[in-house]
């Protein structure tokens, strides 16, 4: 599947599409599909037992079959996903066109799109140092629009200017959710998870942790622009490196840091796979230059421990 540009996504209706066209590419490239329930139109059945209410029997499968089914009902079928994107000002990094925002906006549609599809329930939050959306968890097709049109109004939005107090609140929000979260669900996060320091990843991994202790699934994206996030790429001359969130600058040739540099982002997203994978947590690295099969197909592993 080629990489997409993101700055040519100009109106709702193209986001859809673009949403609809990766979706529909992801499946047909699938030569096997081990999930379950992946067609749009599906009903579902287990075997009675002794001292299930007879009223829920399909009898026709009874004649056709002659084995007791019983039918299965959205609550016992259906999925519920809460998208998490950060949104803070570290998200629009690199550039226009292939920064993580818009990366995460056009994954978060796929996925919405998707979990329609298979009449699963979807909602949305977005966050920085706050929530600034969330959106109910539904499963129509009206929902889906509505949350593709504020998809779309995130990709419009300028770069936020940097501010000294900018503070982006993973741990807080991951709280929250989890408190306000009633049934087993699947929480999917959008983030670089860049903060300040070892405390702010220590409440972050907290939050996780809180997450999973309520017994809901988690998928952990985390968006980075590889080349230079991770392998600090740049060519050796002088530049001047902004803090994109707080606005502080310093002056240096990237091959004086390159190798310190290199090896701390090694230990960071070590640190954080390690310990996610302690917590029974999906941890997936993807790169905003390389196509969305990654995110599509992990998606899917996750919602087939899920269910």
């Amino acid at each position: 599947m080629p990489a997409i540009d993101l700055a040519a996504i100009r109106s709702f209706e193209n986001l859809e599409l673009l949403a609809r066209q990766l979706v529909d590419g992801f499946i047909t490239g699938l030569h096997q599909s081990p999930y379950h329930g992946f067609s749009v139109e599906f009903s579902e059945h287990r075997l009675y037992n002794p001292g299930d209410s007879t009223r829920h029997v399909d009898w026709k499968v009874f004649a056709r079959t002659d084995k007791l089914f019983v039918k299965r009902y959205e609550e016992e079928t259906n999925l519920r996903a809460h998208l998490l994107l950060d949104v803070s000002p570290s998200m629009y990094y690199p550039a226009p066109g292939h920064d993580k925002l818009k990366f995460s906006v056009l994954a978060a549609a796929a996925l919405t799109t998707l979990l329609q599809r298979q009449r699963d329930a979807v909602g949305l939050v977005t966050f920085a140092e706050t929530v600034e959306l969330q959106t109910p968890v539904r499963a129509t097709s009206s929902h889906r629009h509505t949350l593709l049109l504020a998809l779309q109004q995130l990709l419009e939005r300028p770069t936020p200017t940097p501010r000294a107090t900018a503070h982006t609140d993973v741990a807080g929000v991951l709280h929250t959710i989890a408190q306000q979260i009633p049934k087993r669900s699947l929480v999917i996060l959008f983030s670089d998870m860049l903060g300040r320091g070892a405390a702010e990843q220590a409440a972050a991994l907290a939050a996780l942790q809180h997450l999973r202790h309520q017994h809901h699934e988690v998928l952990v994206f985390h968006v980075l622009d590889r080349a230079t996030e991770s392998n600090f790429d740049f060519q050796d001359r002088l530049y001047i490196f902004e803090d994109v969130e707080t606005g502080q600058e310093i002056r240096l040739q990237p091959s004086q840091v390159r190798a310190q540099y290199r090896a701390a982002m090694r230990q960071f997203e070590d640190d954080l796979a390690l310990r996610c994978g302690q917590l029974k947590i999906d941890f997936v690295p993807v790169d905003v230059r390389e196509p969305f099969d990654k995110v599509l197909h992990a998606y899917l592993v996750k919602r087939g421990k899920a269910r």
